[in-house]
Parts: structure tokens; sequence; C-alpha cells
């Protein structure tokens, strides 16, 4: 299968070349699609040196001008993948909260049958390091929000650790997709679920950032508390429905 992990970047010059030595690396040969909003601080121009250097043919740069949300960069890579007949697609951090090397562990359960495969946080077995309790609290309780607002049966709806199959993203209407920031991510699987795909969660151990500047904000998590309020009442068609 032709597997492609799409990380957006905004200012992540300190992490990105060991991430991207890191996701090269791996056996099952992970390709990696890099979506910059416009770093300042440089962050392309790293990923192009490695392309120059030795990484060209499975390292891949999309740049885009401003910050334009981490929804609409998921959005993008994903049909850029669907162009190029990719088989699964996975979502991850570029800061090393997640660990490269359980996207074998995400493979393994896509292998299995699973349309969409979470690396979960609040699964027998995940676990949260180096967050105060006030964050973990919030996020934790972020979780039990969704679910008890939306009846889905997913324990970590807001995780951006993430493998989608290629059926999940033909089927999936991402015209349609209405949040842009971390809301994106329970909107995306909350769909996902209704069109009746099956999702499966594996435990991670999720650790907090060392290096750059942690991207959520006040207005980011407004969208997601209201746009989750919306999600049962809204009609969710498959995309050959419109």
């Amino acid at each position: 299968m032709r597997k492609l992990v799409i990380i957006p970047t905004y200012n992540e010059r300190e992490n990105i070349a060991p991430m991207i030595s890191h996701v090269l690396s791996l056996e099952g040969a992970y390709d990696l699609l890099v979506i910059d909003d416009g770093s300042p601080d440089g962050t392309a121009a790293v990923v192009r040196e490695r392309q120059a250097a030795r990484d060209g043919g499975r390292l891949h740069l999309i740049e885009r001008s401003g910050k334009l949300g981490l929804g609409t960069a998921y959005l993008a890579g994903f049909r850029w993948a669907l162009e190029r007949d990719y088989d699964l697609v996975f979502e991850m951090d570029c800061d090393f909260s997640h660990d490269p090397a359980d996207l074998a562990r995400l493979t393994a359960e896509a292998a299995k049958g699973a349309d969409v495969a979470v690396g979960s946080r609040y699964v027998r077995g995940g676990r949260v390091v180096n967050w105060p309790a006030s964050r973990l609290l919030i996020s934790y309780g972020a979780s039990l929000y969704v679910r008890a607002a939306t009846r889905m049966p997913v324990h970590d709806a807001t995780a951006g650790f993430v493998c989608y199959s290629r059926r999940t993203l033909e089927t999936l209407d991402l015209d349609g997709v209405r949040m842009k920031g971390y809301g994106f991510q329970i909107e995306m699987k909350y769909t996902a679920w209704r069109l009746g795909m099956k999702i499966a969660e594996v435990p991670i151990v999720f650790t907090e950032r060392r290096l750059g500047v942690s991207k959520m904000s006040g207005g980011i998590f407004g969208e997601a508390f209201f746009g989750v309020l919306k999600l049962p009442f809204r009609r969710f068609r498959r995309k050959n429905d419109r």
C-alpha cells in the first residue's frame, strides 16, 4: 500500500528536520507531505533543503500564504493524496507529541479493516506525558463532551494522530467540512462514523512538545465547542450523493 503522512507546519523550524528524518527512515516506505502556512522562521526552507539534498522523491511540500487553518491544510493534503493514488493517509503533528514509530501500529489497524484508525490518548494503554493537570482535564473533558453531545463511540475525538483509508476520503464530502481549527478533527471522525465507516482506536503515549510553541488558541477552542452542538443536526452525504 502507498502511504502518505501529512504534517501541517507553522514555525516548526526546530522540529521539522528531525521529523523528516524519523518518518523517512521508518520501515514501510512512508512518504511525507509538509504543508507550511508561510512560516516566518523558515520552516519551508528547511524542507526545500532536504528535498534538494536527498529526500526529493518521498518528501513533498505545499507552501501557502499565511495561517489558513489546520483543517484547510489537511483538506488540501487529502486532495493531493487522492490525486496521486495513495492508499493510506495519515495526520500527524510536527512537534513529536506523536511518536513516528506509532505509524506502524495505525497502519496495522487499517490493514485489519479499520477505515479510520485513531491514535488515542484515552483508551486503555494510552496516556499523556508532561501536561499540567489543568490542560489534561480540559482535553479529557472535551472528549467526554463530544461523546455526550454526539453519541459517537470514540474516546479521543479531538485526536490529531489519525490514519484514513483511501475509501474513507473518497466517500466523505471534503468540500462540506465546515470546521477549520481543531474542531476539524472532531468533524472528520463524526462524519466518517455517520457514513458507516469503521473507526478503531489505538492506544498511544502523547508527549508534550519540547521545542517550539503550541498553536492552540481560545478561538480554536470556541469553534470546536459550538460546532459540536450542531453536528447531530446536520445531514451528512457521501461525496457522490451531492
